[in-house]
């Protein structure tokens, strides 16, 4: 490795060591109670299924993993995000620059995803958006060494079925990255015919299915629940004909406002826009069939079934971004522009943070403002009064429940909501308006 690939590297390692102290300390700092979706990821962590009522279980692994080692320290929570985030950002960078062949602007293309908010603004909320990320980008980075390589190695298609399945196991839209991917061989090799069919693909799907399996099992042993959550959540269940058009054109909205920012930072990098695309280019034909893809095959979904997307959804969509952009115009890149890009660089860097500082402590009526701590103490003097053995289990719904399965020094369980049968099965328990805790 030369000086300058040495000094390029240990800037991205600054840069992300940078990124997780601040989007650690932050939220730990400003934030009373961990946000909704991490107490609800802990909540389905302390009963581990393969599946839970809205999402597969990978969401919920992870957090319990944490909660095992760190226990309730919330700033472990907000540190496994930003881990998440940055094996993501790490393999964008190693992509960028096996693609690019240019070390700087390799590092550029992971800056700039610093200007769009689901990778700093939205990350301290470990949810099934984050937990898809480094997943998304390990799927990707595989997937193009068995685009660039003539020989098809067997640990790389292992490992894409791996990385594959636990990104589906996370939630369920990554099947649009598989799609377009899988989409993208298949114009290779039957239409294209610039590359064989190797048997050795087979192994992808097939590592692919047999991790799903428990998954489908459980699908099917609970009516299919986590499907039915999410047609529910896009609005499938009473479509509007007007939704068709509404829908579509929201989203694609949505995504040019949020990307902003992003082609601020593009545009000060580029002495003059000139876009020429050569889909002869194979490398082009890669980066658009994992960037461009994804996301039409998403405007295509809404547009065909008028379906809402909702803006979180497209977490994972932007994380290879910044390398299609940085490849189309890398020869118009203004090195001597470079000030102008960083300055504004380091504003957006500095100015998330803020922003995310000043919303969490000004906002009063947020959920990371529930005293969940205070809560859990006194429903344990109530509980000691009547009972001297801990409390075992916890129902009622993720987020009151949730909080003092998190909280409660007895980590219990979280049955689920409230039903008769499960306080039938119960020797002693106390009901707290809608949350009920007991012991079996």
């Amino acid at each position: 490795m030369n000086v300058l690939n040495r000094n390029i590297n240990n800037i991205f390692f600054i840069f992300a060591l940078s990124h997780l102290i601040i989007w650690t300390l932050v939220p730990s700092l400003t934030n009373k109670n961990l946000p909704l979706d991490v107490i609800e990821a802990l909540a389905w962590g302390s009963n581990l299924d393969w599946g839970f009522n809205k999402h597969p279980p990978m969401s919920a692994f992870f957090p319990e993993v944490f909660f095992q080692i760190f226990g309730t320290q919330d700033w472990a929570y907000y540190l496994l995000s930003q881990i998440f985030v940055l094996i993501a950002f790490y393999f964008v960078f190693k992509l960028a620059f096996e693609v690019i062949k240019n070390i700087r602007l390799s590092l550029i293309s992971v800056l700039l995803l610093e200007s769009i908010y689901f990778y700093n603004f939205t990350t301290p909320e470990f949810n099934v958006n984050v937990c898809q990320l480094p997943f998304w980008s390990l799927v990707v980075y595989y997937s193009w060494k068995i685009y660039d390589s003539k020989e098809i190695k067997f640990v790389d298609c292992f490992l894409i079925g791996l990385f594959a399945a636990i990104g589906f196991l996370s939630k369920y839209l990554f099947i649009y990255l598989l799609v377009s991917i899988d989409l993208l061989f298949i114009y290779l090799i039957f239409i294209k015919k610039t590359k064989k069919f190797d048997f050795k693909y087979l192994i992808t799907i097939e590592v692919f299915l047999v991790l799903l399996v428990p998954h489908l099992i459980w699908l099917f042993n609970n009516d299919f629940i986590t499907v039915y959550y999410g047609l529910k959540r896009t609005g499938l269940e009473v479509p509007g004909i007007i939704d068709h058009l509404k829908f579509p054109i929201f989203f694609l909205g949505k995504q040019l406002g949020i990307l902003i920012p992003f082609f601020f930072l593009i545009f000060l990098l580029v002495k003059k826009i000139k876009f020429k695309i050569n889909f002869k280019d194979e490398k082009i034909l890669f980066l658009l069939f994992i960037n461009i893809l994804p996301i039409a095959l998403m405007f295509l979904t809404s547009l065909i079934t008028g379906s809402k997307i909702r803006t979180m959804w497209m977490t994972p969509f932007y994380l290879f971004f910044g390398v299609l952009f940085v490849y189309i115009f890398q020869s118009q890149i203004n090195i001597k522009k470079i000030n102008s890009f960083l300055y504004s660089f380091i504003f957006i860097f500095f100015l998330s943070p803020i922003l995310y500082s000043y919303d969490s402590i000004i906002k009063t009526d947020k959920r990371t403002d529930y005293p969940g701590k205070e809560i859990a103490a006194k429903v344990q003097i109530i509980w000691d009064q009547d009972f001297d053995k801990e409390i075992e289990f916890v129902t009622g719904n993720e987020w009151n429940a949730g909080n003092l399965s998190y909280h409660l020094k007895s980590r219990p369980k979280w049955e689920g909501f409230t039903d008769n049968q499960t306080l039938n099965k119960s020797s002693q328990f106390i009901c707290v308006e809608e949350v009920c805790l007991g012991r079996y």
